[in-house]
This record gives C-alpha cells, sequence and structure tokens, in this order.
C-alpha cells in the first residue's frame, strides 16, 4: 500500500511552491518556508548542518583480524532545536547474523559484530545498551542546546570478515578497514535524524568532520589511510620515507617498497607495534587499509594549475595484480582531466589511494578496486571511483536516498572521460552496455519509475537503473540542451554553493534554473519526476523545397538529443544532431526540418547512448 502511494504522489502530485512547479515532498517545501533552504537554489539564509571533531585511535591485528579502538567525539549542535536523543552508526553490525540485509551472504562474511567495551558522556561513564542494528540511539543526561557541544568517549571492537567487500580481508595478512568506528548520524534540516539503516545494498549519509586518526600495527605492516600521514619518519626507515617524501612532489612514478624490500623486512621501523597517525579536516569519512605484502607505489600531479596545487598519487597491491602497476598513473591521469574538464573542479583533497581489494568502492582519498586482466578496464572502473571524490564527497550527498545524485554526475563523467580515453565509438559501445542496455531494453515497470522516486524505498534493478544509466543520460540531455559552457557554468554554480553542504535535488534543480535564467522544470519534470523512457519513432519524412521535413513520435517521453544520419544517394552520409529542445514543450510530436540540397536515400535514427527501446521504427526509406 505504501509503494502504491508513492508512486500515485510521484505521478500526480504537485505543489506550486515559490514558484516551482515540481512535486515537493511536504518535509522539503516546508524547510524552504523556514529559510533553511532557498528558491533560488543557493542555501537559505537559515541554513545550517552540525560537525564533529573525531580523534579516533585504533589497533590492528592482523592475527586474530580484531581491530580494538577509542576515540573521542566532540560534537557541535548548529541545529536551532535541542537534541536529545543522538543516533550513533555501528555499521558494523551489518555482519552480525539475523540481522536486515538486501541479499544473502556468506558464513566467512558473518562475524559478532561491533561490541561498545566503554560509552562516556562528556567523562562520565554510561551504560550502553547492547543491540545488533547499524544504528543505535540513546538518551543525553543533559539537552544539548543550539550552539553548544558534547563530548562522546567510545571503546570498541569487531572481528574484520574473512570475505572481503567494501571492507574485509582481501588476503590473509591484508585488509580493507572501513565504517569501522561508532559515528553521530545527520541530523539536517529536512529529517531530523537519519534513522535509515545500513542494509549492504544502498550507500551512505555523513557530515562534514575533522579527523586525526592513529592505526597501530605490527612491525612490516603498511598503512595507507584517508588524511595526511604525519609522522612518515617515526614508522618508515630514513630510505623509504625520503622515497615518500620525495614523490609528493614529482611528475614520475615511484616504487616506494618493492615486494624484494617488503620481504626483507627493510621498510619499516623494526619496533614490535608501530603507529600511523593521520589528519583530514572537512571530509565525511575516513578509511584505512593494512598490509605487509602489498607494493607500494607513488606519484603526484597538479591538480590546481591556477596556484600549482598538487595532490598525491598512491597505489597498494599483491604482486599478482599486474594491471595495479599502472594504477598511479591511470589515478594522476582522473585527477588531471577531471579537475580540468569534468567536473572541472580541481580535485579537493590532498591525496587519492587506490588499494586493491575486491569492492570497486569509493572512500574519501581512498579507492577499493578489484585488478582486472585488462588495465583499460582497470582504468575504467578507476576513473569512476575517483570521480565520486567531487560527488558524494565534496557535495555532500545523501546516498541512501538520492545516489542519483552521486552515481549519476559521476557516471555522466564517467562518459565523457571515456571518450577522451577511448575515443567516442569505444565509450559508446562501454556505456551503452554497462550503463544503459539494461535498463533501456528492458520493458518492466520497475524500469520506468521515477528518478526522483528516494532510493531508500528501492532496490535492485529499478535503484540501479535510477541511479547509474538513466540519471546519466538525464545530465548529458541536459549538457546538450544547454550547450557545454553554458552547462558547466551552471554546474559550477551548483557545485560552489553546496560543497561541504548537503544539497538536495531540489536545491540542483533550483540552482540550474537561477544560474542559467531558465525556466529547466520542463526538463526536470520530464526526466526526474516522470515514468519515461526512451522510443523515438520517425513516422514520416518529407521532401520540401528546402530539404527534409521529418516528423516524429516521442512514444516512451523523455526529452532526448536526437540525431539523424541521412544518407545520400551517392552514398555519403552526414549526422545532423537536435537538442532535447525539441521536446521543449513537453510534447509527443514534432516536425524537423533538414535542410540539405542533395537526394536524400534514407533517414536514420542514431542516438547512441540514447538507446531505443524500439529501434524497428527508427529508420525511413525516401521513395
Amino acid at each position: 500500500m505504501k509503494k502504491l502511494s508513492l508512486l500515485f504522489i510521484l505521478s500526480f502530485s504537485c505543489v506550486n511552491l515559490f514558484a516551482q512547479d515540481l512535486y515537493m515532498p511536504r518535509n522539503v517545501a516546508q524547510a524552504y518556508k523556514t529559510g533553511t533552504r532557498s528558491a533560488d537554489g543557493k542555501p537559505g539564509k537559515n541554513y545550517w548542518q552540525n560537525s564533529g571533531n573525531y580523534n579516533i585511535k585504533i589497533a590492528v591485528n592482523p592475527e586474530t583480524r580484531v581491530v580494538s579502538g577509542a576515540e573521542e567525539i566532540v560534537y557541535k549542535n548548529n541545529s536551532p532545536e535541542p537534541l536529545v536523543n543522538p543516533i550513533i552508526r555501528l555499521t558494523m553490525n551489518i555482519h552480525r547474523p539475523g540481522i536486515g540485509r538486501e541479499g544473502s551472504v556468506s558464513d566467512d562474511y558473518l562475524s559478532t559484530g561491533i561490541t561498545i567495551d566503554e560509552f562516556r558522556e562528556n567523562g562520565a561513564i554510561k551504560a550502553w545498551k547492547p543491540g545488533i542494528e547499524t544504528l543505535q540511539g540513546f538518551k543525553l543526561t543533559k539537552k544539548l542546546s543550539p550552539g553548544e557541544t558534547v563530548k562522546l568517549s567510545f571503546t570498541w571492537h569487531y572481528t574484520l570478515s574473512k570475505e572481503s567487500g567494501r571492507e574485509g580481508a582481501t588476503e590473509p595478512t591484508s585488509f580493507f578497514i572501513a565504517y569501522f568506528y561508532p559515528r553521530v548520524a545527520v541530523f539536517d534540516d529536512i529529517d531530523g535524524w537519519d534513522t535509515t539503516p545500513f542494509t549492504e545494498g544502498h550507500e551512505f549519509y555523513h557530515d562534514f568532520n575533522n579527523y586525526v586518526l592513529e592505526v597501530t600495527a605490527p612491525k612490516d605492516y603498511i598503512v595507507w589511510s584517508t588524511g595526511d600521514l604525519q609522522n612518515p619518519d617515526e614508522v618508515l626507515q630514513p630510505k623509504f620515507a625520503a622515497r615518500l617524501k620525495e614523490s609528493y612532489t614529482s611528475d614520475k612514478v615511484t616504487n616506494i617498497a618493492s615486494i624484494n624490500e617488503i620481504k626483507s623486512k627493510t621498510v619499516t621501523v623494526q619496533k614490535d607495534l608501530l603507529t600511523w597517525k593521520w589528519k583530514a579536516d572537512n571530509i565525511t569519512d575516513v578509511a584505512c587499509a593494512v598490509s605487509n605484502n602489498y607494493i607500494w607505489d607513488a606519484g603526484s600531479v597538479v591538480v590546481d594549475k591556477k596556484n600549482g596545487r598538487r595532490a598525491s598519487v598512491q597505489a597498494a597491491y599483491n604482486v599478482e595484480a599486474e594491471d595495479y602497476r599502472e594504477m598511479v598513473g591511470f589515478v594522476k591521469h582522473a585527477l588531471d582531466w577531471c579537475s580540468n574538464n569534468y567536473p572541472g573542479v580541481p580535485y579537493p583533497f590532498s591525496k587519492s589511494t587506490a588499494f586493491r581489494g575486491v569492492a570497486d568502492m569509493e572512500y574519501p582519498m581512498m579507492i577499493n578496486d578489484s585488478s582486472f586482466p585488462n588495465p583499460m578496464f582497470s582504468k575504467f572502473v578507476a576513473e569512476h571511483e575517483v570521480l565520486h571524490s567531487w560527488f558524494p564527497f565534496y557535495m555532500g550527498i545523501n546516498e541512501q536516498r538520492y545516489g542519483f545524485m552521486d552515481e549519476g554526475w559521476t557516471t555522466a563523467f564517467e562518459n565523457l572521460i571515456g571518450k577522451e580515453d577511448l575515443g567516442e565509438e569505444t565509450a559508446t559501445k562501454l556505456f551503452q552496455q554497462f550503463r544503459v542496455g539494461g535498463w533501456a531494453l528492458d520493458s518492466s515497470s520497475s524500469s520506468d519509475l521515477p528518478i526522483i522516486t528516494p532510493g531508500d524505498q528501492l532496490s535492485g534493478a529499478a535503484l540501479g537503473h535510477n541511479q547509474y544509466g538513466k540519471a546519466a543520460l538525464a545530465y548529458l540531455a541536459l549538457k546538450d540542451l544547454l550547450g557545454d559552457a553554458e552547462f558547466k557554468r551552471c554546474l559550477h554554480e551548483f557545485m560552489n554553493r553546496w560543497n561541504g553542504k548537503h544539497p538536495l535535488p531540489w536545491d540542483m534543480f533550483n540552482s540550474f534554473n537561477d544560474a542559467s535564467g531558465k525556466n529547466l522544470n520542463w526538463f526536470f519534470q520530464n526526466w526526474f519526476f516522470s515514468h519515461n523512457y526512451i522510443d523515438v519513432a520517425i513516422e514520416n519524412v518529407a521532401k520540401t523545397d528546402k530539404g527534409l521535413t521529418v516528423n516524429l513520435k516521442n512514444i516512451g517521453g523523455f526529452a532526448v538529443p536526437v540525431t539523424f544520419a541521412v544518407t545520400y544517394e551517392d552514398g555519403k552520409t552526414e549526422n545532423i544532431s537536435k537538442s532535447p529542445k525539441i521536446w521543449s514543450k513537453n510534447q509527443r510530436s514534432t516536425a524537423i526540418e533538414l535542410p540539405t540540397s542533395k537526394k536524400v536515400k534514407s533517414v536514420k535514427i542514431e542516438n547512441g547512448i540514447y538507446m531505443d527501446a524500439d529501434e524497428s521504427n527508427d529508420g525511413w526509406m525516401m521513395k
């Protein structure tokens, strides 16, 4: 019943608020009324968000796979209301038997989850009621008034799973460690406390915090992490510390530690336990990795040409991962291209580390990617994960609910960098294969759910379609509609307004309207709020004094650009493209004039990545 109500609302509701004609949920509309959001697409005069300073210390025991931690969180309430019942995220409880998940798991995935050994509030010990869920609330001794801070301290432990996914053991002595610490859930101006449980299939929503992370591991284990390493001379032998420091300013790829050097146990300082210290500010999360048999490469690349700012690029991988020998170069290329082309905002962080895992997953300043036999496919995957540095880690997207705002943008940019790397023909085929075909050619009802449908209400193919290919096509169609220069200018305006904050889809729509000076709601309604799909048909082609008139029918409804392959009687073919503006009145049919003085043999729609659900009506032979 709830699902039917949701679809009914998405299909037929319309709220005419602040001159907007896009459907808007009531809690979002309330945020505009209270001034935390603004109809011009900027953060409202009353916008706020909460944050914390996290000081985290963990110890990793490779033999037992136990991670033991202690942390202190100084959490500030920037909201206008007192807080009484904070929500703490305990993501590692996803490994507990019996917890709700979106898919089945093996025994090697399961563990006892996270155990809170001690909890303190402002220094005073408080009882912590054990639970199995991935989030848990408690009551503060004293309410946290606006502008006040509270100090929350935890000690805890958990066991890394044998089966690696987004985190876990990648090898018996190599581990990727993520979502490993208790953290305060987001409290925002839309929903209050975020109480969406982690169920493995969906992703994340985090505040921007400052982090100090200390990772203690046995000697001969190297640690990589989000943030900047504060003490290389305390953990690395002088030769290796020097190589690392030199890589920060070098264009070349340097092997910091070879497999032979690692096996000879000459890389780290030879104390039984070493503590690696890291620092990262104004970032949404931290992750780290530990190994005693991963090769370590590094280099750097200029990501901001105006001031010459460089970012460190590092790779950690096992000797079998041949493709990873090129990984530093792959990531350098991605950071350079993305900083200067799309999204065209200089890489916002100081480092990017690629760790050979199995997740093909992004984290702030890190990616955890599989190894592939084809290095070009490895590059393709790495570029996608690196692109997430902007969406969601720079823009603060709620991935649980609006994954199309991070996966969709990232997938659109993935297509654009793919054209640079592989050429348009190959990039188009890859995009059709991996991003569009599964949706465009699927006639089931779940394929046509509106993109705006909250992602936390979807799963499986419907979620994937909306977040990746369908949303990417929407953004690329918007680029085609506005033109490259105007599209980039509007994109940058949106990013300038909302980086480090939590933008909603309506903030994005309003920002593009405001920056462009155009009411683009017809386009947003068409792509994000409808049940449309892609199916454009040629109904008729008629000769005119100036060329041809092509009558098109938009059966599926999406406002797509249309490219006509016009073949002349002399055997030559010309491609003529029209932007989505041809559908600007949301009509289902239109007549397109194609000027030509040559005799035409045939006309065919060749829409590339905008794959047509029915190609049988895409061509016309002239009589």
